[in-house]
């Protein structure tokens, strides 16, 4: 919640930020500045390339502040790390009182800080000492060392002067508690007691992620390195990208060699679409993810069931664009073709798939996204190289940062995918917006 605050100020603030310097700075003077109604025109609104690098930005900043990477100058508070201690007062089953002090050391890792020394002191509560990694809790016995324990009836009954009347012993028929476990706030952290009557100290959190939660940009930089030189499961990063694309590309292509005849052959016939229209309407709501049980119990765990399944995939949205695209012309071209003389194969050629393409790009964009999402999920079922086999593998030994370097990767090259597409549809179908 705090992070999606923080993204929601920066996203306002910049906004209104960078519209007062260009109201300032720049009027425009081209076409779309002429126009007297823009409001709900497509071609009047563009991306903002000023806001898309500022979203970049302040992504990473909000990834590095929060992971303490040391990219970014700002970090947000992290977990506690050193010592502190708390004293907590014993009554003794006899009803006398003693008080007795918990030195405790938060460490980075394990084994970086040296055990505390304890002196004996007098009384039946002896002190205590206990280590604490970092992000994590731990449990004192604190009876371990002294006279009478637990288990002869000793009890905590303050901890810092916060008092309690918490009794581990009192419980009901069926074993359960009877009363609330109390919490203690400490210096940077808290004190729970257990239902064994045990000490829990929790040393402060902070607002940082945990590595095995979320690396810090570093991190995952570096393992873009290691892998990209030694590799990973016997493939290296390129193989692994390459394999994942290569079905993509093979999957869509198939899918679209017999979507866009199919969705041509609905929109110009009201045989083809009263045949077809059931079953493609059955199937369009059907995720594909869903067909990966009968496509390996069809077709195995080879390379077949994977086309099959992005075939499927991208062949109803494929079908669905052409039909929208068929459907969409303006009658009034048809009119003046056939006044011209034109034949209805002319018509076909020149009025009908050209006006319709911009649908077939539009929905071949829809298309490889599903796509390259759905051949992520399914080499996480069975593969031997790909991008989603990398991230099953690597989430099997909580690898968060080859998890997270390949979610990037991944949505990098989706996105990339994407780029081009728009690049080919601008140079192939330039007329589109232009009625």
């Amino acid at each position: 919640m705090i992070i999606l605050l923080i993204y929601i100020a920066i996203f306002i603030g910049a906004f209104f930020t960078v519209r007062l310097i260009n109201t300032r700075l720049a009027q425009r003077n081209d076409f779309t500045s002429l126009k007297t109604v823009t409001f709900g025109d497509e071609s009047a609104v563009t991306a903002n390339r000023t806001a898309s690098v500022i979203s970049v930005i302040a992504i990473f900043l909000i990834w590095g502040a929060f992971t303490g990477s040391s990219l970014v100058p700002v970090h947000a508070p992290g977990p506690y790390v050193g010592g502190g201690q708390f004293d907590y007062e014993v009554l003794h089953p006899d009803g006398r009182r003693d008080t007795a002090t918990v030195f405790w050391q938060v460490e980075a890792t394990r084994g970086a800080a040296e055990d505390i020394a304890v002196a004996d002191n007098d009384g039946f509560a002896r002190d205590d000492a206990i280590n604490i990694i970092k992000y994590r809790s731990g449990q004192l016995l604190w009876d371990r060392n002294d006279e009478t324990d637990r288990k002869a009836g000793a009890r905590i009954v303050a901890v810092n002067g916060q008092p309690t009347d918490f009794d581990p012993n009192a419980r009901d028929a069926d074993g359960n508690l009877t009363q609330d476990r109390p919490r203690f706030d400490i210096e940077h952290g808290s004190a729970t007691l257990t239902d064994k009557g045990a000490l829990l100290i929790t040393p402060d959190q902070g607002w940082q992620m945990e590595p095995i939660w979320l690396p810090a940009p570093e991190a995952v930089w570096s393992r873009v390195v290691e892998i990209a030189g030694a590799g990973y499961q016997n493939s290296t990063l390129l193989e692994h990208l390459g394999w994942s694309l290569f079905r993509v590309v093979l999957g869509f292509a198939c899918g679209a060699l017999v979507g866009i005849p199919l969705g041509y052959a609905m929109g110009l016939s009201d045989w083809f679409r009263g045949w077809f229209d059931p079953i493609v309407e059955f199937m369009r709501p059907v995720p594909p993810l869903a067909l990966i049980p009968l496509v390996i119990i069809w077709a195995g765990i080879g390379e077949t069931g994977k086309i099959i399944l992005l075939f499927l995939a991208a062949l109803w949205i494929m079908t669905i664009a052409a039909r929208a695209g068929v459907s969409g012309v303006n009658i009034t071209k048809v009119h003046a073709a056939y006044s011209l003389g034109a034949s209805r194969w002319q018509i076909m050629r020149h009025v009908i798939m050209p006006n319709s393409l911009p649908e077939i790009f539009t929905g071949a964009r829809v298309a490889m996204g599903v796509c390259w999402g759905t051949v992520v999920a399914a080499e996480l079922v069975a593969a031997e190289k790909g991008a989603g086999m990398m991230i099953m593998v690597a989430s099997k030994f909580q690898l968060t940062d080859i998890v997270l370097m390949g979610i990037i990767l991944i949505g990098i090259v989706g996105y990339g995918i994407d780029i081009l597409m728009r690049r080919v549809e601008a140079w192939l179908v330039p007329w589109k917006g232009r009625g």
